[in-house]
């Protein structure tokens, strides 16, 4: 997910702030992001714990939902501070904005493939600090230069005289040294640690072994259970409920009313469902979304086809450049439909809430700390930095745990303040969790791109209509969302063409959507792609040297050498068995670039993918090998979404709300994937590594099926239900 730049940071904080509740005059953001707080950085700093057995302990703002970068995190620290690796331990670190903000963001929030990125320069820069800490401790206490002190594997030592020591001998007079302001930072020619395959997920054997924490498994004394009844239509309200049987159930101790629903509370997971089961509940639809989405995608498409937008909403530009040329050049018009997304994490969402007897607790895995404690404080009336978060580790997210209301949060906390002190686990259903919404939005594009004679464009008229994601939020986008754009917005497509006339239309529905992995690329990238590939084939060009020729005119150096990468490791010149065919696509996303070559074979009428090779450019990798495994996983997800995925409301209702009905990619169904990383300069910046691998595949799989059949793939998915 990404917080798009179309919102001032600033702006964003000021508004989240007054949202909660409080207005602090004279604060910084942060400040008053943390009003209320206690929590104390230690004396190596907020992300640096030593034990007296010399142990590091690295304090990660990010939560680990899967993805791996605590270790990556970790070993940044590990590496500059000059730690033993096998002693390094990951913490989570409690919410506190003021200390554990994401600079990208502005929030404690992890998104937007931004966790190493972000983190590279802090991290080095407090953990160069430690070290020089422990060499100042170490050279006075032995009388030496401090210059001639070397820090390696937890061992600071001196050659000359042979002394040395570990940090757990030293951390006593290192923590008395005042820290460096400006400490020197390792030449990363001689790192050892960072950029190979030593550096291994150290959650690994906890979740395999079940020891790692989740909220599920969270038990308190005298904690009771809630599920709460929603409403079957976005917007619905309660009209009136009969709680008589429900509260029959053994277990269950209360039914009440929430501002999202019924809930019920009892002893039991399995209560608390039987429960809400034997309600009765009558649903005020007045305000509710009756559309369906058919209904929803015929009045977009006739709003890209020139029909008058409904009063309050306007098309907006967001790249407009050059005159159109005169009639006379070959024409390509395309529309493509993409369905609402559901994130289908495999862990639902659920929270617990303590609240009375003088605490103000969550737990569960926040992956917003700071808009959970901004919405929590607005509903105990506290201030933010006095709601304590503890975050353990969550079942995936892909955007979906961090919304600006806080949704699963927020209703826990409702039912909460009802419990009489007792603490309350909200357990959310899958049912519950796919019906919910947030989803990746209903979009349409419509595309006409006018070509010179060597078929390549000269005019590139691009329309999309689809809801806004930044409209929830605090601050709400002026203009151009640009959650809905990214991707067509300063494609270097489009920088090779000389006009350029591209607008978005933000439509009003009441079905709430939220960034869901990669956000607007998902469907960017797949419009932007297989035009491309739809006008190589006009042009009689092979779509990879087509894309070379616009992509050196546009001046797009790093889209070129990852296209030359991928072309040199999937033998893109080479024959391929019979059956089989091949399409590509570059994409750039989240300050990486990725190019994806996909094998697919049509097998009773539906495509089946079996290699993909990748070539990302994400800076340094800090764990090639978890690099590998994050463009693995976009890759199945983003397969997941362009074969089967789709979300369809009728008479405003979800239709479907398990497996069943929301196909996912099966094991059996998974492609070989190989992922090549671009060599990169020593010490250069990472980039994102978590969501770019997704983009680039539905269209790799269509330009494969063009290939094939010469037919393109206009509306996902491409296997019908």
């Amino acid at each position: 997910m990404a917080m798009p730049p179309s919102t001032s940071r600033r702006g964003f904080l000021i508004g989240a702030t007054m949202t909660g509740g409080a207005l602090l005059v004279g604060c910084s953001p942060a400040d008053a992001l943390s009003a209320g707080s206690n929590i104390k950085p230690g004396a190596f700093g907020p992300f640096i714990k030593i034990a007296a057995d010399g142990a590091v302990t690295v304090v990660n703002k990010h939560i680990e939902f899967g993805q791996g970068s605590h270790a990556g995190l970790a070993a940044i620290v590990a590496e500059e501070l000059g730690a033993d690796w096998d002693k390094v331990r990951i913490e989570q670190a409690p919410a506190n904005a003021k200390l554990y903000a994401n600079p990208a963001l502005g929030l404690q929030l992890t998104g937007g493939s931004t966790a190493i990125a972000s983190s590279w320069a802090p991290l080095r820069h407090a953990a160069a600090s430690a070290r020089a800490m422990f060499v100042q401790a170490a050279a006075t206490k032995w009388g030496v230069p401090a210059g001639e002190i070397a820090v390696a594997d937890g061992v600071v030592s001196h050659t000359a005289s042979g002394k040395s020591a570990g940090f757990g001998e030293l951390m006593g007079d290192a923590a008395q040294v005042t820290p460096p302001q400006s400490p020197t930072l390792k030449d990363p020619k001689t790192f050892t640690l960072v950029g190979t395959d030593r550096v291994r997920r150290k959650d690994a054997a906890l979740k395999a072994t079940g020891q790692a924490r989740f909220t599920q498994d969270v038990r308190l004394p005298n904690m009771l259970v809630a599920m709460v009844a929603h409403p079957d239509r976005f917007g619905g309200t309660v009209k009136s409920f009969d709680a008589a049987q429900a509260r029959k159930v053994p277990g269950v101790v209360d039914v009440f009313q929430v501002p999202t629903g019924v809930a019920v509370v009892a002893e039991t997971t399995w209560a608390a469902k039987q429960g809400r089961d034997a309600l009765k509940v009558v649903w005020d639809d007045a305000k509710a979304e009756t559309r369906g989405t058919d209904q929803l995608l015929a009045e977009y498409r006739e709003l890209a086809s020139g029909k008058a937008p409904p009063e309050g909403l306007k098309w907006e530009a967001f790249e407009t450049r050059g005159t159109a040329p005169a009639a006379g050049g070959q024409v390509l018009e395309a529309t493509y439909d993409f369905p609402y997304l559901a994130h289908a994490a495999m862990e639902p969402m659920n929270c617990v809430a303590e609240i009375g007897n003088g605490k103000r607790k969550l737990t569960f895995g926040s992956q917003a700390p700071t808009l959970d404690q901004l919405n929590a404080a607005k509903i105990l009336a506290a201030l933010p930095g006095a709601i304590e978060i503890e975050t353990v580790y969550a079942g995936g997210s892909f955007g979906r745990r961090a919304n600006f209301s806080s949704d699963y949060v927020a209703e826990c906390l409702h039912v909460a303040k009802k419990t009489n002190g007792r603490p309350v686990k909200l357990v959310w259903t899958r049912e519950d969790d796919m019906a919910a919404g947030h989803y990746r939005p209903l979009v349409h594009h419509r595309v006409r791109v006018v070509t010179d004679a060597e078929g390549f464009p000269v005019s590139w008229t691009h329309r999309i209509v689809t809801q806004s994601i930044m409209k929830g939020s605090p601050m709400p986008a002026k203009g151009v969302d640009q959650s809905s754009v990214e991707g067509v917005g300063g494609s270097p497509y489009l920088t090779a063409t000389p006009h350029v006339d591209a607008q978005v239309l933000h439509a009003d529905v009441g079905v709430p959507v939220l960034w869901w992995r990669s956000v607007g690329h998902t469907h960017t990238a797949y419009a932007m792609e297989h035009t491309i590939d739809q006008l190589a084939r006009k042009a009689g060009k092979d779509p990879l040297e087509y894309r070379r020729a616009l992509l050196t005119k546009a001046g797009a150096k790093r889209h070129l050498a990852v296209l030359d990468l991928v072309a040199e490791k999937s033998g893109w010149t080479n024959p391929l068995a019979a059956g089989v065919s091949r399409g590509i696509a570059v994409h750039e996303s989240f300050g990486s670039v990725v190019a994806e070559v996909a094998e697919v074979q049509i097998a009773d009428g539906a495509p089946k993918v079996g290699r993909v090779v990748a070539a990302i450019d994400c800076g340094t990798a800090i764990s090639p090998n978890q690099v590998a495994s994050q463009v693995e996983g976009g890759v199945c997800y983003g397969l997941s979404a362009v074969l089967y995925g789709q979300i369809t409301l009728k008479d405003g209702k979800v239709e479907q709300t398990n497996f069943d009905g929301y196909r996912v990619l099966r094991n059996s169904e998974a492609p070989t994937v190989e992922t090549y990383i671009l060599p990169q300069a020593a010490g250069a910046p990472p980039t994102g590594v978590g969501e770019p691998g997704t983009p680039p595949i539905g269209p790799a799989v269509a330009n494969a099926i063009l290939a094939a059949t010469g037919q393109p793939s206009l509306s996902l998915p491409m296997v019908k239900a």
